[in-house]
This record gives structure tokens, sequence and C-alpha cells, in this order.
């Protein structure tokens, strides 16, 4: 008997731990439900919910291949060398096979299971599915970790050119095992069920990926570039759910886009190179994740500035939690957030320049509260982008480009067509008054819409101030 321990892998198709376990002989599934390691990384509510949903499409599509999966539960993962090596002894099991994955937290809990599974006698092995390279191959000329996207781009597309990552066949179907499926849970204690409204924005399951991924490459992706900016336009795949639970596969995303393009990455259809690159961005801030832990363990990404003033501000920090700074787009986008489990990408980077630069309140506070209610929550991604627009990341804006959210506002939703659908409250303005109500002249006070919390000009001041004084990389290495 061999089992295939899933996590963030959840399907049937292109998964290569199951096609690999299932190449040995007999096969099984596991699935571990850790409740208090998901509190601990901040994941929400709505996205343990979308995992638990797949889990039951999944033992669907496994049991008509006759792989039964199993539910084991294990508060955190220091419980998860125990709970398999138990199961294994049960089970009389051989291997267990695995995607690997890439936090701090995830490597030292594979590094613990296979441990204890080497002393009872049993092979573990992990294979590389998230992504298309191997973190520590795509490496600059002096060996270390790119810190750098259109570098780290560049190699990759010389690479994928020479080789493209194929896509793993299917296990297929086994001989009947004496051996019960479990039944999935449908919520799991201290994460509330989603909202109905919510839960029917995301279908579970791998036909649903499938369906998005196609109709989006045949329909919409020649337009990406030109539409993905645009809040209130369908410009996005809306896959990112799906990619962060693992229910379609980067590798498939990236054969769909390249059958639109005649297998081209660089020329031809400047839509589908935009959302490639988009793929790749996705790579790069998962080789971050391996190359620089300490972006695992809340630090900035950049040393020098740890030393940013932050403000402590309880209440501007629950303005901007509750959608309630009186700018709408920011506002807007908050409730997109918090109605949907989602938010639209060039929408995420203004109301995080917002939240770190106009209100200079630390970045972290802001990651925080994304993974606690986006149901695409993942790590590296969530954590590259905040360290960019606050920028203490990697490849960041510099500190002196700060967006303003009336600007952007005007210029991505210059109808109001977002503010309008998400702020109803302020329908009756014009698309010229809806993006600063304040400024409108006697229209202020419409259905109760706060003034704006702060002066974006002075604001922008004190984020120029803050960041100026700090020290240079080179005094804090010399410091160190």
């Amino acid at each position: 008997m061999h089992l295939i321990w899933l996590r963030t892998d959840l399907r049937l198709h292109d998964n290569t731990a199951l096609t690999a376990a299932s190449q040995r002989g007999p096969v099984a599934a596991i699935y571990l439900i850790t409740p208090q390691q998901w509190l601990a990384h901040d994941d929400a509510p709505c996205k343990v919910d979308f995992w638990l949903r797949n889990l039951q499409a999944l033992e669907q599509a496994l049991a008509d291949v006759n792989i039964p999966l199993l539910i084991r539960h294990a508060d955190t993962w220091e419980q998860a060398p125990g709970v398999l090596s138990q199961l294994c002894r049960e089970l009389k099991v051989e291997s267990v096979h695995v995607n690997e994955e890439y936090g701090i937290h995830e490597s030292r809990r594979d590094s613990a299971v296979a441990r204890a599974l080497e002393a009872d006698g049993v092979t573990f092995h992990s294979y590389l599915d998230q992504l298309f390279f191997q973190p520590g191959s795509v490496l600059t000329k002096s060996g270390t970790y790119f810190q750098v996207f259109s570098q780290f781009r560049k190699v990759c597309y010389t690479r994928l050119h020479s080789a493209l990552p194929p896509l793993v066949a299917s296990p297929k179907a086994q001989a009947v095992l004496d051996l019960q499926s479990d039944a999935i849970p449908t919520r799991v204690e201290g994460f509330a069920p989603p909202s109905e409204s919510l839960r029917a924005l995301w279908p579970a399951g791998e036909n649903e990926a499938r369906r998005r991924l196609d109709a989006f490459a045949d329909e919409q992706i020649s337009y990406y570039k030109d539409e993905r900016d645009f809040p209130a336009k369908p410009g996005t795949s809306q896959l990112s759910a799906y990619l962060a639970a693992g229910v379609v596969s980067p590798r498939q995303c990236l054969h769909a886009a390249l059958q639109s393009n005649q297998g081209e990455f660089e020329s031809g259809d400047i839509g589908t190179i935009t959302w490639i690159n988009e793929l790749l961005w996705r790579e790069f801030y998962k080789h971050i994740l391996v190359g620089y832990p300490r972006v695992s363990r809340h630090r900035a990404f950049r040393p020098e500035t740890e030393a940013v003033a932050w403000r402590d501000a309880p209440e501007d920090l629950a303005a901007w939690q509750q959608a309630r700074t009186g700018l709408p787009i920011i506002d807007a986008a908050m409730r997109q957030l918090l109605e949907t489990g989602w938010m639209h990408n060039r929408l995420r980077m203004v109301v995080a320049m917002f939240l770190t630069k106009n209100l200079l309140i630390d970045w972290r506070e802001g990651e925080r509260f994304f993974m606690r209610h986006l149901i695409d929550g993942d790590l590296a991604a969530n954590n590259g982008g905040w360290q960019w627009s606050s920028s203490t990341g990697t490849d960041s804006a510099p500190y002196f480009r700060i967006f303003s959210p009336l600007s952007q506002s005007e210029k991505f939703d210059s109808e109001g067509l977002f503010i309008k659908h998400w702020l109803p409250e302020l329908a009756a303005l014009n698309k010229k008054e809806v993006h600063n109500p304040e400024a409108a002249g006697g229209l202020f006070g419409v259905a109760d819409y706060p003034r704006a919390i702060v002066d974006l000009k002075k604001s922008r001041e004190r984020a120029l101030a803050a960041f100026r004084s700090l020290p240079s990389r080179q005094e804090i290495a010399e410091h160190e």
C-alpha cells in the first residue's frame, strides 16, 4: 500500500505525487484537518470552507479510480508525524508521496514527517508540482536567488523554451481496496461558514476550474493586458482561488495559454504574454520564500525598512478594515473583499499603498487582514504584494512612488461603475463626483458616507519623510 498525502494539490489530474504513488501499486489518499495550524497562519474561513468543498469533489473523482480518501485530525503540524506514522502502521504503508510546499513551517513539517516515517521503514518522496522550476535552480550568475523579477523572468523564458514542463498522466483505475473513504467534514471549529452568496461565486471542483481556464483562454485572454486593470470589467481569469488550493495546476494554465497563442511565449498575443508573466510572478514569490526565509517570519525583505516609524493608529486601521475611510475606491475594494473573499489585483495595490503610505500603518497589519479574508490567500503572493506596495520588498515600488487613490479611481473606474456597485449609497453622484464626494460641494453627507479620514497630500508628505529618514542598506549591514 502507498499513500498520497494531499495538501494544496486538491486535484486528480496533473498531480505529480498522486500519479507517482499510483504507479507503485495500490494507493490511498490522506488529508489532515489542522485547525490550530490554520488559525496560526491566518487562513480565512472562506478558504477553509473552499478546501472542504473541493475535498468533497475530489473524493468523488478519486472514487471513480477506486482510490479511497481518508481524513485524519492533527491540531497542529507538530502532530503530523505521529498521526501519519500511526496510519502507516495500521495500513502497512510502504511509501508516502507529497507535492512540495515552500513556507518555512511547511518545510520543517515535511522534514519531521520524513524522519518519523523513515524510522519506521516507510519511504518519503516529495515532488516538484506547484512550480515550473525547483527553487535554487533559477539563480543569478553569482549563484544567488534573483531579487528582481524581470531578470528572473528572462531566465525562466529561456528554460521554458528549451523544456516545457509536461502535463502528468492521470492515475489509472486500480483494483477496489478493502478500505472505505471517510466522510468529509462540512465545517471546522474556529472557522465560521461563509455566506451562501460567497460560496456561489466559487463553485468547487476540477471541472469548474477547468471550465474557467478554458473560457478565459478561449474568450478573454487576448484582452487581458488591456482590461485587467479595470475592476468593473471581467478582465481577469478568476482562477486564483483554484491555483492556491491546487485544484488547477500552473502547468495546466501555461499549456492552455500557449495553446491559445500558437505555442509562443514572447511574441503573438500580448494578452497571453501578459498572463504568462503573472504565472511567473507567482513562481518568483515562491522562490523568494525559499531563498529569503525571513519573509516567512514577518520580516521585511529590505532590512533597512524594518526601521520605518509606522503609526500605531487603531482607529484608522479599523476604518480601513471596515470600508469606511471616506475614499470611495478604497471602501468599494474593501467591501468587495469582505463580501466575496477576493479583491481585484489593481485594487489590492491601491488599498495596500493607502494603508502603508497614506495611513503609515505597518504592512504586516494589512497582510494579516488580507489572509484572514482572502479565499485565494497564499503566503508567497500575499506577502510579495504587500511588501511591493509598502516599498519594503523585492522589486518594490520606490518609496516616492505613491499611488493617489483619487487618480487611480478616475483612471481605472472612470464611470464609477465599480464604486457604485459596492457603495450603492453613492449611486446618485455623477461620474466626476463619485470619486471624491467630499469635494463635490454641498453634496457631502450623501447617505451618511463618511468624510475622508486622511488628507492625501499631507499624508503623502508624511510617508516620504518617514522613508527618507531610513538608514541605507549599507549602514544596516555595517551594524549587523
